[in-house]
């Protein structure tokens, strides 16, 4: 059973990302509030869930939940301060997005930067957009998906705003198939980046084919 708090009687904001391992795509992340007594026994780390158990969850995340937001950061942003600083950007963008100020982060993973700690003068961004958030204590939890039950909520949002987000880009970009893939590295979609090249949508500074194929493609 997923763990409700940390500590009780703060507000504790749990944040998670989807998408670091793709090759085409933003980066999404997810902030949720959840109160001590939220009681839903079948939110879970998003990747154990089935396409459709995540989307009936994510509409009683939405209704019940103190607060949630959604971050992201653009495929330019992942290649101008790599994929960790983007994915903690997007995670900052979504605590922005809350309806309560956060006592506490709760962050999946074990890495977490301060919006001043990210190299955010390399984008057409202002670490003072993040001042009302700069101060908020955090700490890591690896596999925090599987323990605590904001963060697992915030996981299902990640996934299902970015999947949704990919579902739309494919009705331009079809030959690539993220319908199906959603922009991760699969045969097939290293097959069509070979065969149509890359889209403006491709993260540039990932490994999208192999080096010496990878080269003709700029």
């Amino acid at each position: 059973m997923l763990l409700p708090f940390l500590q009780e009687g703060r507000i504790e904001a749990g944040c998670d990302e989807a998408g670091r391992g793709c090759l085409a795509g933003p980066v999404f992340a997810a902030a949720v509030v959840t109160a001590a007594d939220f009681d839903c026994p079948e939110i879970n780390d998003s990747k154990q869930l089935s396409y459709k158990e995540r989307y009936r969850l994510r509409a009683e995340i939405e209704k019940r939940a103190l607060a949630w937001g959604i971050g992201t950061a653009s495929p330019e942003e992942i290649d101008k301060i790599n994929i960790l600083n983007a994915a903690l950007l997007a995670m900052h963008r979504a605590v922005l997005h809350l309806q309560l100020s956060p006592d506490y982060l709760l962050i999946d993973g074990n890495r977490y930067r301060k919006p001043s700690q990210l190299p955010i003068h390399k984008i057409s961004v202002s670490v003072d957009e993040f001042s009302k958030i700069e101060h908020i204590p955090a700490g890591c939890f690896v596999k925090g998906d599987g323990r605590f039950v904001s963060i697992a909520a915030a996981s299902i949002l990640a996934k299902t705003y970015r999947d949704d987000y990919m579902q739309n880009l494919h009705k331009q970009y079809p030959q690539y198939a993220w319908n199906k893939n959603r922009g991760y590295p699969t045969a097939e979609h290293r097959r069509a980046i070979a065969d149509f090249g890359i889209s403006p949508f491709h993260r540039k500074t990932f490994r999208l084919l192999p080096s010496e194929q990878q080269l003709s493609l700029f």
